[in-house]
């Protein structure tokens, strides 16, 4: 299958938030193409287990390094340790997430921890990354893991929500910006996943993968597909949700500020069957 050019064997990748879920599962896709990986997530038990199973998977150097990406001391030492081993990665994958519950009126430091792993991580990555990514002139790919919650922000979980927005308009800034360039070789993307079966289902309980979720190697399949297709917007599918239907409530969300509806009318019992009559075509 083709590659985006910065998957190259040899070259090493970093990925943030990999000890499980989506951030594990590429790390193995990225190990498994030849690539030297880099795995960042809190101290523990589970970043050590998650080292040890993408080393098994091939004869590249995995290397596990504990780190608070809220911190921007704390990403500024990563990418000192990874800049020291080879130069500055080909891949930088912006994973880090974390969702925690939360309304709009929970406590500040409920909001703090949130947006400082969800947002703050992607801002301390690229401001310590992308510059050197950019200065070694070769090619590069900055992938940034967004949600769909953070386009069409549904009621509740307001903290996830927002850190999620802010991450889109950093994401799409940073592309805008490399594309600017004489001669850059870095591309960045914001990757939107579906419904995917993660720690984070599991930790609420839910035992077995729901069938209309996709697996995090599903998922990470389907970003390297269209990393390869230079896409900058990569919306997941999953088995209950597809482009199209996406695609229509995305459509309604930007409908809410052209046609002056009420803020998040999709949920406005108002406008329950206009919603319904739109997703219907």
């Amino acid at each position: 299958m083709p590659q985006h050019p910065a998957l190259s064997p040899g070259r090493s990748a970093l990925v943030t938030g990999a000890a499980s879920g989506i951030g594990l599962a590429a790390a193995k896709a990225f190990a498994g193409i030849g690539m030297n990986v880099w795995l960042a997530d809190l101290p523990g038990e589970a970043l050590e287990a998650a080292r040890a199973e993408v080393a098994a998977l091939a004869a590249v150097e995995v290397r596990a390094v504990p780190t608070d990406v809220g911190s921007r001391e704390a990403m500024e030492a990563l990418r000192d340790a990874v800049t020291a081993q080879g130069g500055p990665p080909a891949v930088l994958m912006l994973n880090a997430g974390i969702e925690a519950g939360g309304t709009l009126f929970s406590d500040l430091d409920l909001w703090h921890r949130i947006l400082d792993t969800n947002l703050w991580g992607v801002v301390n990555g690229i401001g310590g990354f992308v510059p050197g990514m950019i200065e070694a002139g070769r090619p590069g790919a900055v992938i940034v893991t967004g949600s769909k919650q953070g386009i069409t922000t549904p009621p509740g979980n307001t903290p996830y929500n927002v850190s999620k927005a802010g991450v889109k308009v950093v994401t799409e800034a940073l592309a805008h910006d490399l594309r600017g360039r004489d001669g850059c070789r870095v591309s960045a993307h914001l990757f939107i996943p579906g419904f995917v079966y993660t720690g984070l289902a599991k930790a609420r309980g839910v035992a077995e993968k729901p069938d209309g979720a996709w697996t995090p190697e599903e998922t990470v399949a389907f970003l390297l597909e269209r990393l390869a297709a230079g896409d900058f917007y990569i919306l997941c599918p999953d088995n209950e949700t597809t482009r199209a239907q996406d695609e229509r409530r995305i459509a309604w969300a930007a409908g809410d500020i052209i046609g002056n509806r009420p803020a998040l009318s999709r949920w406005h019992p108002d406008f329950a069957e206009a919603f319904r009559r739109h997703m219907e075509g």
